[in-house]
């Protein structure tokens, strides 16, 4: 069954073109569901029908998870066995699913404009890291690309001259995003005053965005600086990198942009992806006006 899985997670990355992440969640998923294929002595396809479901749903409940992580576990090894069958390895089309658990949509947490300005403010300027940071937050807030994409991000794929960034999004998937003239500005400053202090002579990198031995920066580290900052100014909110790709998509519908504009802004292949965050925007409308409205 290890063979499979390896086949299966190497035809989503060749053919599929899935992110290092998303692959990686599959190979948890898929592991975990052979667990429970060995421990229900199931393993053999000829015995699988309707209950092998069932089966695994119990199983996964016994190990008290979340909801959304039982209908992505059913939803990875569905996937699974259908590839199997398609493959020809399974002689028999894998039993229906039972439906997987309705999973509750939480809307995003996002920062108001008033803490992200105070966010800005934290990265130190007179060190070549807090110029980074504080470019990195300003490319994020005001593009909205994952944070995959802008620590993916080289030389190569900006054009400052006329204002944009190039992006490879999900499975390949590219797009130019234009740049603020704040952006601009912050990326010409790390540029010529940050950039060439990290660069390390014998191991040259054209990634955008480095830590302090001249390689790319990851995604922990960013991740670690964000909680930091956030920490400095007085934010008591869970936040994340993918926070302020949010705020900036709340911030955008709150000021009328149009939705099919911001879709493509960021990058998502279906409109209702981007449609939770009319009800995020709409919510911050309500409090407003229970605030401000006498009748309110």
């Amino acid at each position: 069954m290890d063979a499979y899985i390896d086949g299966f997670l190497h035809y989503l990355a060749q053919e599929r073109q899935v992110s290092p992440h998303t692959l990686n969640a599959y190979a948890v998923d898929l592991r975990q569901f052979c667990d429970y294929l060995r421990q229900a002595e199931r393993t053999d396809p000829a015995v699988w029908d309707a209950t092998l479901w069932d089966g695994f749903l119990h199983y996964l409940r016994r190990r008290s998870m979340s909801e959304s992580s039982i209908a992505r576990k059913l939803s990875a090894a569905r996937a699974f066995l259908k590839h199997l069958y398609r493959r020809g390895v399974l002689d028999q089309e894998p039993p229906d699913a039972l439906e997987a658990p309705r999973v509750h949509r939480a809307l995003p947490t996002t920062l108001t404009p008033h803490e992200l300005r105070r966010l800005l403010l934290q990265p130190p300027l007179d060190t070549p890291h807090g110029l980074r940071d504080r470019t990195m937050l300003e490319m994020m807030y005001t593009t909205g690309m994952r944070v995959s994409e802008l620590l993916g991000l080289t030389l190569e794929q900006l054009k400052l001259s006329e204002g944009l960034a190039r992006v490879e999004g999900k499975r390949g998937r590219e797009r130019w995003l234009p740049l603020t003239d704040g952006a601009v500005y912050w990326l010409q400053r790390y540029l010529s005053e940050a950039r060439p202090k990290l660069v390390r002579a014998k191991r040259p990198c054209n990634t955008l965005f480095l830590n302090d031995r001249g390689a790319p920066l990851s995604r922990i580290a960013f991740w670690g600086k964000l909680k930091e900052y956030a920490a400095c100014a007085g934010i008591e909110k869970n936040i994340s990198p993918h926070t302020l790709r949010h705020s900036f998509a709340v911030h955008l519908l709150s000021g009328g942009a149009d939705l099919r504009a911001v879709q493509e802004l960021l990058g998502h292949e279906d409109i209702s992806t981007t449609q939770i965050y009319t009800q995020v925007s709409l919510d911050r409308l309500k409090e407003v006006y229970k605030k401000s409205h006498p009748r309110g």
